[in-house]
């Protein structure tokens, strides 16, 4: 088992820290550091851009459609390095990690070729509508509805927690399109423009003074009828596809981002006198262990010869580092005491380690509940008895 990068690897790592760390000391220093995922859009939008015209956008994507065909190695150098460099996060992850892949896998040539270079040339801004009102992680209890009219798809309904809706051009959508249907049968699964009457996207102030979440409202909103991926109906198979890349390794070079986060804790410790107590000590060795185990985890999936044998140890990360930071999140508050409960802002902001705490407290609900992991990791990964379901 190889733990660790190859030779080449690590002069790809030293290609993208030169120039990561080069555009944040230079043209794009003034969104260096910002953890607000809300901040400077415009700013960011343009960050985008500049990602992509020195191909840096979407490697892991084929050189056709924009990408450097890099190695799922190189992807999770680039993301470590991308954090360590202190770069803010993507404003169009969901276009780069989600829909770009999903269109790739499973859109028409004629599809890839509408949507692909927007999203490759950071120019076009994605969102996510899988959420509801009342249906929790229960992706197949949707109930937006979607009907022919016209050569057109007419969408009605209200999705939840769409992240940077706000300021995205598009949304793909699961709809519910056959009349009578239940559960994930009759699901279709959409592609739509934002910028058109009949969408309302409402933002949702969050515990941490953000509003990244929203709340996006259909009345007879509209697509063309060929802006479905898959066929009709077919949309609960191409969300499953689109899970399995959020839930892949690609989410692997948070880790730098927890990393950053950890050595914060660290400092404080020691600047405040925290580190003087036995059991802050103990809970940083824990935590640290912890970062660790997560690397070499990491480390052991990409050293796998067969990637699709990666999808099984890939379905416990989501509830291994969810739990962890949650836990990072309490221990920061503790280290920091009773100065963390006190913004030095006129605004209701928070510096990393106040923001680290009430962030993480939804790591281990959005993205599928720790309970819904649970389920994945017993019936797809370990093949076990689907747990008992009421009837839809």
């Amino acid at each position: 088992m190889k733990l660790g990068f190859s030779a080449a690897d690590e002069a790809f790592r030293a290609e993208c820290a030169d120039w990561l760390q080069g555009q944040m000391a230079g043209e794009f220093s003034d969104i260096k550091g910002i953890t607000k995922l809300t901040a400077k859009p415009e700013r960011r939008r343009e960050w985008e851009q500049q990602l992509a015209e020195h191909g840096w956008a979407c490697i892991g994507w084929p050189r056709a459609w924009g990408g450097r065909d890099a190695t799922l190695a190189q992807q999770v150098i680039f993301a470590e390095e991308y954090a360590r460099a202190d770069v803010p996060g993507r404003v169009n992850h969901i276009g780069v990690e989600l829909a770009g892949p999903t269109i790739l896998a499973f859109g028409s040539d004629k599809q890839k070729q509408r949507f692909l270079p927007g999203i490759a040339a950071g120019k076009t801004i994605w969102c996510q509508g899988f959420s509801e009102p009342n249906a929790g992680s229960d992706l197949a209890s949707v109930r937006t509805r979607a009907r022919l009219e016209g050569g057109e798809w007419v969408v009605n309904g209200q999705k939840i927690w769409t992240s940077l809706a706000h300021i995205s051009d598009w949304i793909f959508v699961v709809t519910r399109s056959e009349e009578g249907s239940a559960g994930p049968k009759g699901l279709t699964f959409l592609m739509m423009n934002l910028h058109q009457p009949g969408i309302e996207v409402r933002p949702i102030r969050q515990i941490n003074g953000d509003a990244e979440f929203n709340e996006t409202f259909f009345t007879d909103a509209r697509c063309p009828a060929d802006s479905l991926i898959g066929a009709v109906g077919d949309g609960w198979r191409i969300a499953m596809g689109l899970l399995a890349f959020e839930r892949g390794v690609s989410t692997l070079g948070q880790q730098m981002g927890f990393r950053n986060e950890l050595d914060g804790i660290i400092a404080a410790a020691k600047a405040n006198g925290a580190a003087h107590d036995p059991l802050i000590r103990q809970r940083i060795a824990q935590a640290e262990i912890g970062l660790r185990l997560m690397r070499y985890g990491a480390l052991r999936m990409l050293s796998q010869t067969d990637h699709s044998a990666i999808g099984g140890a890939a379905l416990t990360y989501k509830i291994q580092w969810a739990s962890w930071r949650r836990g990072l999140g309490e221990l920061a508050m503790d280290v920091l005491g009773q100065a963390g409960e006190v913004s030095e802002y006129a605004d209701y902001e928070w510096d990393m380690l106040p923001n680290l705490f009430l962030y993480s407290r939804a790591d281990t609900i959005y993205g599928g509940t720790n309970q819904i992991q649970r389920n994945l990791i017993a019936e797809r990964g370990l093949g076990m008895p689907r747990e008992p379901r009421g009837q839809a």
